[in-house]
């Protein structure tokens, strides 16, 4: 196996570094989220106050998608993808403290770490792939299929990072769980170090501060969309949905944590098969309306379940299978959105762009946790999902004027 993995040609072992690295910061990323949900509510703290644990991850994903464009395209993203794996390390460790320690303050301190980590390594795993294809349109859909095996296969793990925490949490403690996770991303980080190239993504012309904004409306369209369908999946999901099914169907944190992560599981493996169901595409135009159809089926989606949870219908069955479906379908939206940002992105300093839009995607997250917390505690779920309705439809709006843009 070993002879067959060192006769690979040198852009597939790239591929699969970032990869492996994407996994493993992923399954420590989803058991800290995990981790800190469950612990500080058995703590006693409601949703709102739990919500606000997550502020400064969010508020610092949306700089360090800014920022980290440009260092990813000044620096060459080998070097931010393990700056990334570093600093979660030492998010990891912050939180490996005396119980009296973790105040609300140090908690959200921990987690800006977290969350400048998070996204360092994420720009930096999706913008490298573009390098890694040809520009022909072979490439493309060899782009595309990457980009949704990258992306599924990273939220399948994000699941199981879910289902980690929760099972970390009650056999080890809260310490113990966080001991075993630095174990596991030393590792990943150590082959980073020695095995990943230096050349990655670095720019041929040094990228100026001021190019940190994208300059193409198509981008522009795409990553205001991007914003609206992040914020409408985490404004029910993120904090509202494990706080509901822990206090409304009394689950303990085994079913909590298990059931969110075979949602995120079979999420990742829908989002990995999202080149067959929606099929290969040939051109961005082609690709934009496919994502315009798919959003107004989302919304579509989402307006039953808060129907059918607003008047009280089998909410056990409604919740649950209506979880699945828009799951399945969101999947399919986010894997044509990481493709066409990578595929719209210029090719010298493709960092920059991707940035950029990710920066959106930081935003749509952070006004989606902060609603999350903020509506389900005075509102409760249902409203959460009108919400969630709501932004849906501000996204197929915005993909319809991105539609509407002569595209290649």
């Amino acid at each position: 196996m070993f002879a067959q993995l060192a006769n690979l040609p040198s852009s597939i072992k790239q591929y699969l570094i970032i990869t492996g690295n994407y996994w493993a910061f992923t399954l420590t990323d989803g058991a800290l989220r995990m981790l800190v949900v469950l612990y500080f509510h058995q703590l006693g703290y409601g949703a709102f106050a739990i919500a606000m644990l997550f502020l400064f991850y969010e508020i610092f994903g949306v700089i360090t998608n800014l920022v980290g464009g440009w260092l990813g395209a000044y620096l060459g993203l080998n070097k931010t993808m393990n700056v990334g794996l570093g600093l979660q390390l030492v998010a990891l460790a912050m939180l490996c403290v005396p119980g009296d320690w973790l105040t609300v303050a140090y908690v959200m301190a921990a987690q800006a770490l977290s969350g400048i980590a998070k996204d360092l390594n994420k720009m930096s795993a999706k913008s490298a792939i573009k390098y890694l294809v040809p520009q022909d349109d072979a490439g493309q859909s060899q782009l595309y299929k990457w980009i949704a095996i990258l992306t599924g296969s990273k939220n399948a793990l994000k699941g199981v990072g879910f289902f980690l925490g929760g099972l970390l949490l009650t056999v080890f403690g809260f310490v113990g769980a966080l001991v075993s996770l630095i174990a596991l991303l030393s590792v990943a980080w150590v082959i980073s170090l020695i095995f990943l190239k230096g050349d990655i993504g670095k720019a041929k012309n040094k990228p100026k501060f001021k190019e940190l904004f994208s300059k193409s409306r198509a981008i522009n369209l795409l990553s205001a969309a991007r914003l609206c369908l992040f914020a409408a999946r985490d404004v029910w999901f993120v904090v509202a949905l494990p706080v509901y099914l822990a206090a409304q169907f009394n689950w303990d944190h085994w079913w909590v944590s298990g059931f969110m992560a075979l949602w995120v599981i079979a999420y990742g493996l829908v989002q990995s098969q999202a080149p067959r169901i929606t099929g290969q595409s040939d051109s961005n135009s082609h690709s934009v309306k496919k994502a315009y159809w798919w959003v107004a089926l989302l919304s579509g989606v989402t307006g039953i379940l808060a129907l059918l949870m607003q008047f009280d219908i089998a909410i056990h069955f409604t919740l649950v299978i209506g979880l699945l479906i828009f799951g399945g379908v969101f999947a399919v939206n986010s894997s044509l959105h990481s493709y066409l940002i990578v595929s719209f992105a210029k090719n010298d300093g493709v960092s920059l762009d991707v940035g950029f839009y990710y920066m959106a995607n930081a935003i749509g997250r952070l006004l989606g946790t902060v609603l999350s917390g903020w509506v389900f505690q005075i509102y409760g779920l249902v409203a959460c999902l009108w919400v969630s309705v709501c932004l849906l439809i501000a996204a197929t709006l915005i993909t319809f004027f991105l539609n509407r843009i002569r595209l290649n």
